[in-house]
């Protein structure tokens, strides 16, 4: 973990969140998941007292639109009568920059997730110009996307069966145009306030490219399910330093 904060965290933690006082007032907490995720991501992560959680769901993208616009669909669902962090994986996590040029959140943490389109691999860059995305079937795209979760993120093993229910479940459609979206993201800064954690053993949106604040050692792209007890430390203690 950058900063030499992990064994930090470890022994000091517990005593933290035993003894904080972390907010007046419930503090929101919004979960944006991944692009073939729903709820069921965030089932083992934690939260300290104070907080109430929020779950985003996605519908169908319109045909090609951009992730800005896809992203302003969720500004209705945050209530901002009330101070509220995002939080967003893989997809959820550039949807949550998008939002954080518009809205105002105490923070915003990304979690295996890209916040330009330069950290985003270059086999994405490919596809932008060759638009071999758009010719794939929809059907194709969600069958691909089985094959590949498996042998691009093998760690995903360790809660198998949870992710393949929640790729299951994905309209082919939506998978189709949701890449299509990520593909042709061309944002190119991002905000103050964003917060970023990665792991170095993600293959989906590898390190290499990455400004990231907090590393996961071994952290794959699934690691906010498979790595959820490094992850808890983590967000509580940056829950802790903002307030």
């Amino acid at each position: 973990m950058k900063k030499g904060l992990f064994l930090l965290l470890i022994f000091l933690l517990p005593v933290l969140v035993r003894g904080a006082s972390l907010a007046d007032g419930d503090i929101i907490i919004y979960l944006f998941p991944g692009q073939g995720a729903d709820a069921r991501q965030f089932k083992h992560l934690e939260f300290p007292p104070g907080y109430d959680t929020v779950h985003i769901s996605y519908r169908v993208p319109e045909k090609h639109e951009n992730m800005a616009a896809f992203a302003s669909r969720f500004i209705k669902e945050i209530d901002q009568s009330r101070p509220y962090i995002l939080m967003g994986v893989s997809l959820g996590g550039m949807i949550c920059t998008e939002l954080s040029d518009t809205l105002s959140p105490l923070l915003t943490i990304l979690i295996s997730s890209a916040k330009t389109c330069d950290e985003l691999p270059l086999r994405y860059t490919v596809q932008k110009h060759l638009r071999l995305n758009r010719i794939v079937p929809k059907r194709l795209t969600k069958g691909g996307a089985r094959l590949l979760q498996g042998i691009v993120e093998p760690d995903r093993k360790h809660d198998k069966e949870t992710f393949k229910d929640m790729l299951k479940a994905k309209d082919p459609l939506y998978l189709k145009r949701t890449v299509d979206m990520i593909v042709n993201w061309d944002r190119t800064r991002y905000p103050d306030g964003i917060v970023h954690i990665h792991g170095d053993s993600d293959h989906t949106i590898p390190i290499k490219n990455v400004s990231y604040d907090y590393l996961i050692a071994e952290g794959s792209h699934m690691m906010v399910l498979t790595r959820a007890e490094e992850i808890n430390l983590l967000i509580a203690y940056l829950l802790i330093q903002k307030n």
